[in-house]
């Protein structure tokens, strides 16, 4: 009996420590957790506060207008809105396909021994810094469009408005290529993540069935279509915020032209090259409003494209269970 309380009185203590380390460590890793909300906060009341001169005198117009104008100190965001999200779909129109044709490749087709490295390599593509891009597109990609991609495409398909122009090189095509190479990797890598993903028993019953391999990875492609999409909604806030790649090849001006020839401007690059150049508080504001948009949308593309990876793993969990 005093062997077996004495054992009760030295584990008490012991247990006691353990209760408290889980707790601690709980409570820290919750307080890092919320810095991260907490920042995300404080940056968007700071963008609000700074850019309050402008949203008092411009409102909703400011997102409307398309006059850019410092010396008036007139400023309107709307070719910059235009820019952004033209040069973001051309982005995602060619990188989409590009991108679940490598991921249904590694998942289905590609034997073990170059699985590996060739997904390193996909990978590695996302690591590669922006500004290494823009020099890329800008001495080697812009004069090959504009030697032999824009006179192609004007030749064949100058009827068409957005083929219309002369052959600047640079331009809102230039932009959309230089995004869709760096959205590439991510939509490739995580459409990878998904259909590998794809419960075995869905393929295996499809073959069972008597269909062939290419019929069983559609049947995988359809019942990953969620995830696909989620992932191609990552790649359009990554190329939504790029920055110095698009600057060296879009051209930089601020207009609203429907041929894809034509130089343009995205909010991204406006912030990058006439930030160092305001010089009145108006000026400035403007632009801070710009990057407040800017973060707005970003926030709300990745949260949708978070929300629907995270469905579709969690239906492709519970469907492996079953």
């Amino acid at each position: 009996m005093v062997s077996s309380s004495r054992l009760e009185l030295t584990a008490e203590p012991k247990i006691a420590m353990q209760n408290f380390g889980d707790s601690l460590f709980k409570y820290l890793t919750t307080f890092f957790a919320a810095l991260v909300l907490l920042l995300i906060g404080v940056m968007a009341y700071e963008m609000y506060a700074t850019s309050s001169l402008s949203i008092e005198k411009f409102g909703w117009s400011f997102l409307t207008s398309s006059e850019w104008d410092p010396v008036m100190e007139q400023y309107g965001a709307l070719p910059f809105i235009y820019g952004t999200l033209v040069s973001s779909l051309l982005a995602l129109i060619l990188a989409l396909p590009v991108g679940v044709g490598i991921a249904v490749f590694l998942t289905e087709l590609a034997p073990p021994w170059l699985e590996r490295p060739f997904s390193f390599i996909v990978e590695l593509l996302a690591g590669i810094p922006s500004i290494v891009y823009g020099l890329w597109g800008f001495f080697v990609m812009v004069p090959w469009i504009r030697s032999s991609v824009e006179p192609f495409l004007s030749e064949n398909f100058g009827f068409i408005p957005l083929f219309e122009g002369a052959p600047y090189g640079v331009g809102m095509l230039a932009a959309g290529v230089i995004l869709s190479i760096m959205v590439l990797p991510i939509i490739a890598s995580i459409s990878r993540d998904v259909l590998n993903a794809v419960p075995v028993s869905q393929k295996e019953a499809a073959l069972a069935l008597g269909s062939t391999r290419w019929e069983a990875t559609r049947i995988a492609i359809s019942y990953s279509r969620s995830g696909i999409l989620g992932a191609t909604i990552l790649g359009l806030g990554r190329a939504l915020g790029e920055t110095m790649a698009v600057t060296m090849v879009i051209g930089n001006r601020p207009e609203i032209k429907l041929s894809l020839f034509e130089p343009g401007y995205t909010m991204a690059s406006v912030l990058a090259n006439e930030f160092t150049e305001a010089t009145s508080e108006m000026y400035i504001s403007a632009l801070i409003e710009i990057a407040l948009v800017l973060f707005i949308v970003a926030i709300l593309v990745n949260a949708i494209a978070r929300l629907l990876v995270w469905s579709f793993t969690r239906t492709s969990n519970v469907g492996g269970r079953l």
